[in-house]
């Protein structure tokens, strides 16, 4: 079957038939890549524990503000 047919019965569905459809078609795309959420989990842990040593420089969201006004 090709998208256009595809397209053209989707139309034909009910209203809530079609809003399942974009939900179901929209979760299909959220999926995350389980390799990728454990490097970035893995990344925000390194950051997280130079953080709590003092290992990087910080700088306040009041500075940033006046810095870009």
């Amino acid at each position: 079957m090709d998208k256009k047919s595809v397209l053209e019965r989707a139309l034909k569905l009910r209203p809530a038939e079609r809003l399942e459809l974009i939900e179901r078609l929209t979760q299909s795309l959220d999926k995350p890549d389980e390799e990728i959420e454990q490097i970035w989990s893995e990344e925000a842990e390194k950051r997280y524990q130079a953080l709590k040593e003092d290992k990087v420089d910080t700088t306040s969201l009041d500075k940033i503000i006046k810095r870009y006004k």
